[in-house]
């Protein structure tokens, strides 16, 4: 099973197969002992990375020791008209996530970080996917892998939407069809790939 993880809008999948959407691949004889400091010095020329690997897995969790793991989790809450719940935070469209807390399950992380980020109360009702996101923490100097997890929820009511402040959020908002799409076009790749695989579960 392949595996990718985000840097901020590029991205390093670990795959089989050459994905024809790749601009750089990295043959198998290297996979394995692919660094950070080498994918960050292709990336200064390269937006989309391949690295080949007939274990994908494997080659993905070598990659990884090289970061510190995080553990987050979030969704989308979709409310009784079929509108989705984004957040507005650093100029992008987002979804409400946060960190996993000691000794908390990841379904209620979920609920409780978009409650904190937004206002608004949900109850999960299916997982969707996971995606992994590495970036360097200052705070820490460290580089961390942030796994979040991701789940569709439904608002158990319908509150005044507050966007948290303290962690920059400035807006929340429920948005249509049609705003989902055109917020997406500047939002994250790992937003992106949330939204597909709910709409890949619409038409199961």
């Amino acid at each position: 099973m392949e595996q990718t993880i985000y840097f901020q809008d590029k991205s390093l999948t670990f795959s089989r197969v050459q994905a024809p959407s790749a601009d750089f691949v990295i043959p198998s004889e290297e996979a394995g002992s692919l660094t950070r400091a080498k994918v960050l010095k292709i990336f200064e020329t390269h937006n989309s990375l391949v690295a080949l690997s007939n274990e994908p897995e494997a080659a993905f969790r070598r990659f990884g020791e090289e970061f510190t793991g995080v553990e987050a989790a979030g969704g989308v809450v979709v409310n009784p008209r079929g509108e989705w719940l984004m957040i507005r935070r650093n100029g992008r469209w987002d979804l409400p996530k946060g960190h996993v807390e000691p000794g908390e399950s990841f379904d209620r992380c979920a609920e409780r970080e978009i409650e904190e980020e937004t206002g608004v109360k949900a109850r999960v009702l299916r997982p969707l996917c996971d995606t992994y996101h590495a970036y360097f923490f200052p705070p820490t100097e460290r580089w961390e892998l942030k796994r979040t997890h991701w789940y569709l929820l439904r608002a158990t009511e319908l509150q005044s939407l507050v966007p948290q402040t303290e962690e920059g959020i400035v807006e929340v908002a429920w948005c249509n069809p049609t705003q989902i799409d055109e917020q997406l076009k500047a939002s994250y790749p790992t937003i992106r790939r949330v939204v597909e695989a709910l709409r890949s579960v619409g038409r199961r």
